[in-house]
């Protein structure tokens, strides 16, 4: 009973919240991220190719 009560605590106490909102933003915008790394590695692969 005590471990689920630690654990209701922990769960919501403000470190808890942090780290989710953290996550959750990490989470949405880590796509744009991706895709954006991609479209930059394009752009570079097609500016060599075009050099020569």
């Amino acid at each position: 009973m005590i471990s689920l009560l630690i654990a209701t605590t922990l769960q919501n106490s403000q470190a808890h919240e942090t780290g989710f909102d953290i996550g959750y933003i990490l989470g949405l915008l880590f796509p744009f991220a991706i895709i954006g790394a991609i479209i930059f590695l394009i752009i570079k692969v097609v500016k060599k190719k075009s050099k020569k």
